[in-house]
Parts: C-alpha cells; sequence; structure tokens
C-alpha cells in the first residue's frame, strides 16, 4: 500500500484538542519552554494532556423524553500526585476547552506548590434550562461514567462554572454508593456538613485580593486610592469586589450577564449585592450608569479585574482598555495578541494562574482535612490562604524582576520548570 494513503487524512499532534482556548494556553506554554530552553522531551511531556475521557449519555427529562449529553474528563500530567480541577456545565464546553483549563491548573497548582497535576471536565448543557431533578440525574450519570477515572488519590474534582456545593454532594454521594462507604475526599468544594470548609465559596475571590495587595505594596501603589473595575459579579468577581471595598478600596465599575453600572466616586458594593439578591441581576439598579457588558471592560480605572469569562481582552479592545494594572481573576481572560497590545502600552497583567489560584489551594487544604478526619476552622484557613497566595506573588514579582519578563512569563516559568524538573526525576515508565 502506498504511504500517501496511510498520510492522507492524517490528524496532526494536537488535534484532538483545537479550539481557541487551547492555542492560547500552548502559546503560552511553548514562550515559556523557549524561555526555560526546555529539551524536546519535556515539552512533548507537557503540551498535550496525558488522559482524556468523552462519554455520551441519556438522560430522561421532566416531561418524560430522553435527552443525550456529552461530557469530558481531561488529566493534563499524571507526574505531580492525583489530578485536580473543577467541572462546569456550560453550552461552550468541549475536549479542547478542558485540555486547555487543565494544562492552566498544572500551573496553578506547581505555583502554590500543591501536589496535584491539573484536570478540567464538565457537560455540555445550559444549566439555566434545567430543573433541579434534570441536573441532578445529569451529575449523578456524568459521575457514574467518571467512575473508573476519578477518586480521592486518582483525580479530585471541584465546581466550577455552573456547578456548586449541591452538585458536589450528589457526585460525592454517588461515587460513595458505587464504592460502598463514605468517600468525602472524592471531591471538594462540598457542603460544610459533608466534609467541605466554609473558606472554600469564597476562595478565589479571597485569593485574588490577596494577591492584589501583595503586588501593590510592592509597586508602591496605595490600595484604597486605586480604582478597580471587576467584571462579573458571580461566585469570584462579587466576593472579590465586596472585598476590595470593605477594605476602602473604591469600586467604579461592575458588570454581570445583563450589563455593567458605573459610578466614578465608588459603588456601594454592598448595596450593589443586595440589589442582585433581591432582583436576581445587576439590571435596573438605580443608583449607578448603566452601561454595556463590554463598556465596562474600557471603563477608566486603575485596576481592571476581569473575573467572569475567558477571551474579554482580545486584540479588537485591547487599545482601548484604560487602566494601570489587569489582573485575571477568570482563567484565560486575555489572548495573546492582547496581551501584547497591553504590554506595549505599559499596561502589566497578573495572569490567571496566579491570581486565579485561591480555590483550588482552598480545595488542597479540605481533602487534606477529609483524608485526615481532621478540621481547622475558618479563621485559620483563611490565614493559610493569605500566607501561600502572597508567597506566590513575591515570588513571582522577584522572578519578573530579576529576569526582566512580564508576570506571565515569571510565573509560568516557576511552575513549568518544577512540573518539568519533576517528570525529568521520575523518568519515562516502562
Amino acid at each position: 500500500m502506498a504511504l500517501d494513503s496511510f498520510t492522507e487524512g492524517a490528524v496532526h499532534e494536537g488535534a484532538e484538542w483545537s479550539g481557541e482556548l487551547y492555542r492560547i494556553a500552548s502559546t503560552q506554554f511553548a514562550g515559556t519552554a523557549d524561555v526555560l530552553d526546555l529539551d524536546a522531551e519535556a515539552r512533548t511531556r507537557l503540551l498535550e494532556p496525558r488522559r482524556a475521557l468523552t462519554v455520551n449519555f441519556p438522560i430522561r427529562m421532566d416531561d418524560g423524553s430522553v435527552r443525550e449529553f456529552t461530557g469530558y474528563r481531561v488529566q493534563h500530567t499524571l507526574t505531580m500526585g492525583p489530578t485536580k480541577g473543577g467541572f462546569r456545565y456550560a453550552p461552550g464546553v468541549s475536549l479542547g476547552e478542558c485540555a486547555a483549563l487543565a494544562m492552566w491548573m498544572t500551573w496553578k497548582c506547581a505555583l502554590l506548590g500543591l501536589p496535584f497535576g491539573g484536570a478540567k471536565g464538565g457537560v455540555r448543557c445550559d444549566p439555566t434550562q434545567l430543573s433541579a431533578g434534570e441536573l441532578e440525574r445529569i451529575t449523578r450519570r456524568y459521575t457514574a461514567e467518571l467512575i473508573p477515572v476519578i477518586g480521592p488519590d486518582r483525580d479530585i474534582p471541584a465546581p466550577d462554572m455552573g456547578t456548586g456545593e449541591r452538585e458536589m454532594a450528589w457526585l460525592y454521594d454517588t461515587y460513595s454508593q458505587a464504592m460502598g462507604y463514605s468517600v468525602p475526599a472524592v471531591v471538594t468544594g462540598k457542603p460544610v456538613v459533608l466534609g467541605g470548609v466554609e473558606a472554600r465559596q469564597p476562595a478565589t475571590g479571597l485569593g485574588c485580593v490577596y494577591v492584589i495587595e501583595a503586588l501593590l505594596e510592592r509597586l508602591g501603589w496605595p490600595i484604597r486610592e486605586q480604582r478597580f473595575v471587576v467584571q462579573g459579579f458571580g461566585n469570584v468577581g462579587r466576593v472579590a469586589a465586596r472585598e476590595l471595598f470593605a477594605i476602602g478600596a473604591p469600586v467604579v465599575g461592575l458588570s454581570d450577564v445583563t450589563g455593567g453600572i458605573v459610578d466614578p466616586a465608588g459603588l456601594d458594593v454592598d448595596d450593589v449585592a443586595a440589589w442582585v439578591d433581591a432582583e436576581g441581576s445587576l439590571e435596573g439598579y438605580p443608583r449607578a450608569q448603566a452601561v454595556g457588558r463590554s463598556e465596562i471592560l474600557e471603563t477608566e480605572c486603575d485596576i481592571l479585574v476581569p473575573a467572569a469569562l475567558e477571551r474579554q481582552l482580545t486584540s479588537e479592545n485591547a487599545d482601548r482598555i484604560r487602566c494601570r494594572l489587569v489582573v485575571e481573576a477568570a482563567n484565560g481572560p486575555t489572548t495573546p495578541e492582547a496581551e501584547s497590545v497591553l504590554a506595549d502600552r505599559g499596561i502589566r497583567v497578573v495572569p490567571d494562574v496566579l491570581a486565579n489560584a485561591g480555590g483550588v489551594t482552598v480545595s488542597y487544604f479540605e481533602w487534606v482535612q477529609d483524608h485526615q478526619r481532621f478540621t481547622w476552622d475558618g479563621i485559620e484557613l483563611q490565614d493559610r490562604l493569605r500566607r501561600m497566595m502572597r508567597a506566590a506573588a513575591i515570588k513571582v514579582w522577584e522572578g519578573s524582576e530579576e529576569h526582566d519578563v512580564d508576570l506571565r512569563t515569571a510565573a509560568l516559568t516557576v511552575a513549568v520548570r518544577r512540573v518539568a524538573d519533576a517528570g525529568a526525576r521520575r523518568g519515562i515508565y516502562p
């Protein structure tokens, strides 16, 4: 048979994960590998995920009909210990998205010194259009499909977009029923009564603020004199905005899926939160100027905190961003092209692998507690989180200054070097 008959239509390396988010993650990795002068073996072992599972399963809906759903679980590296990462419910969930997020989770864990590799997963669906009963059936069936690859010492899921304590409780129960005994360490982000920790829900937002505090001290910018805009008023953005407001920092802009609100004199974030609790969104908030969802990113401020979705700062709007510092509280909100434009304009970017790492850090605390059957109180957990996030921020800052590189490169070099060194020491089996 001719060679052409084998190569015709062949899939090139990495094509399984094709997608814009994976392109961003792999571009960032390639740049970091060049800075570190990684050898070809390390690049091969770290670029693509080690494992990926795609599942399709039927669910009976409330009206009696049957719908098919697709879910994923991607494990980026098995070198550092069990893998760790959330699972999300969203219409755009894909294999490429999960692969990119799993890679970023590896770097977060390595940067914070956590004994995990990165993982990510999810089910492609719109949770806002599903009942609680339908979501429970999806979660339990998805968990059952994942049982061969998850476990307290294999892969530990956690909440992400569209999921929370409720879904983690269903996962915990489903896995435990299959094992025949309770296994609380199989998942983090659970309700406190089931072995969760109170500090988990606000952890990502708080961790972001702790990073901001540490870096502003190094920059010599008093935090109470900086104007903040926070894009996103969900779990991460709401916590970050309220914490900034509590310490006296003016938050001049906020947004959610319905749009944004702006007040140059500073918003009363607690009042905004009360409005959202009562009305369900920022829409119609009467004590601020209403702006569009995209306009909020272009609102003049000192520090912009994207805390919503991926790919919010792009080549199309980067030249209109009016801030001095971007802090990525969301995963992948800045494309490489946008970051290049921002750098040319003198705007620094605090990368997601640092600013967004508070959630996985507290998940680590929860996992340790569940293994040891010993608990810390909420104040101690927050203190531990603050110390670890500040230490990581200072490490990144010092690396940036020492090697004259941007903050993302500094963070990724620390993380990638650690994982590459671990892989080299373990070798290749067989």
